[in-house]
């Protein structure tokens, strides 16, 4: 089985060479609001990294237990890679049809103890135990911990075969470093779909600028899954996109998914209109979305609940309604205040008053929104998943035209 870490990832998986090529969001030009940090990512944070394991192997019809795989795992380290230092956290459902482990005792305690990995909803067991195997090798003590893994459904994958293993997890966390995040179809990204386009990581972060005399960033990553009325800065673009619903030429093993999937097109077949691709967009979107944001603020455990709120804001812009199936969940980070949760001593913490949050809200929401496009934009053209499911990734040129049809750019 293949591991691809992200340091190495363009040498061996080309279809994913050309979806790191593909241009961001900002350099297609579609105008969002706000300065962001210089790789406008969540490792524009001081100290954040990001890794990717990524596993793509197989075609065609889908044997459980063999594949095709699509799938793997993106490690977050809130802090340099031997620095156990917590972080203050806290996390918000807006949507519960998911998982993500180890959040009551961040609830409780308001402390996040390690790092964060995301991958698909069958990996999210052996992906846990893998990061406490890493931690006790990197030379972290501990009694216990609870490590942070979330998921969302990677439907193009052989889900049940559980391809992901703890050396994926390894992978994925030595992997991590600070810098540019590479996006689109990585990591736990792999096999996601996103508003009936290839899903996957999305980044982008802001600096708020001027609180006391000083600038912080904000950073956020997500893992897109999700499926709404797609939008971009309230341009309907999943309106506007109707040719690239996810299809497939194969008779679908899984009866749920044949439900939903139509055979592919003909040339020159009739497009969908925009409510019957809205509605496939949606109906695929049980797999959810994970939104982690990190700042450098010294914000307290009930602040970075308010911002973890805010999250969910920035998936409404992009069209989402929080739909029954789709588990929305969202932590929020803070690596400002470091030994605040040491023991054996009073702490003495600083706070940026809650009268002085709006920006941070904002820079929240417009970052959420922006990782989310970023995400679909880095997928490659087409990525084929089990069963021959035939799904696009956001075609740059066709958001830009709609773009400039509703006036938001010239």
């Amino acid at each position: 089985m293949r591991i691809v870490s992200w340091l190495v990832v363009a040498l061996l998986v080309p279809s994913l060479v050309g979806a790191q090529s593909r241009p961001r969001g900002r350099e297609l030009g579609i105008p969002f609001t706000g300065k962001t940090g210089p790789n406008n990512a969540i490792t524009d944070v001081a100290g954040v990294a990001v890794g990717h394991s990524t596993i793509i192997e197989g075609e065609g019809r889908l044997e459980p237990g063999k594949g095709p795989i699509r799938t793997g795992v993106t490690a977050i380290l809130p802090r340099p890679l031997g620095n156990w230092d917590f972080v203050m956290a806290a996390t918000f459902n807006q949507n519960g049809n998911g998982d993500m482990t180890g959040v009551n005792w961040i609830e409780e305690s308001g402390f996040l103890e390690g790092p964060i990995l995301l991958t698909g909803t069958h990996s999210v067991g052996v992906v846990r135990d893998a990061a406490i195997h890493w931690q006790i090798a990197k030379g972290r003590q501990f009694v216990f911990t609870y490590p942070v893994v979330a998921e969302t459904f990677d439907f193009l994958n052989d889900a049940n075969g559980q391809h992901v293993k703890p050396s994926h997890a390894w992978a994925a966390l030595d992997a991590a470093r600070p810098g540019p995040v590479i996006e689109g179809a990585v990591g736990g990204g792999t096999g996601m779909g996103c508003n009936g386009f290839k899903g996957g990581i999305g980044t982008s972060s802001r600096i708020v600028t001027g609180v006391f005399g000083k600038d912080y960033t904000v950073g956020v990553l997500v893992q897109c899954n999700y499926g709404g009325d797609f939008q971009i800065l309230g341009v309907p673009v999943g309106r506007e996109i109707t040719d690239l619903g996810m299809c497939s030429n194969l008779p679908q093993t899984r009866p749920w998914m044949g439900a939903r999937l139509r055979p592919c097109p003909a040339a020159g077949s009739t497009p969908r209109s925009g409510d019957e691709a809205i509605e496939q967009a949606a109906d695929m979107g049980r797999g959810s979305i994970v939104i982690i944001v990190a700042t450098d603020a010294p914000l307290v455990t009930h602040q970075l609940k308010r911002i973890a709120r805010r999250a969910g804001m920035g998936l409404a812009k992009a069209g989402s309604w929080a739909g029954n199936g789709s588990g929305d969940l969202f932590l929020a980070f803070s690596t400002a205040n470091p030994g605040g949760g040491a023991e054996g001593a009073l702490a003495k913490l600083e706070m940026v008053p809650n009268n002085r949050l709006d920006a941070f809200f904002r820079a929240t929401i417009d970052a959420t929104e922006e990782a989310i496009v970023n995400a679909m934009l880095a997928a490659p053209a087409v990525m084929v998943g089990v069963d021959g499911i035939q799904i696009h990734g956001l075609p740059g040129d066709r958001v830009m035209a709609a773009m400039r049809k509703y006036g938001r750019v010239k």
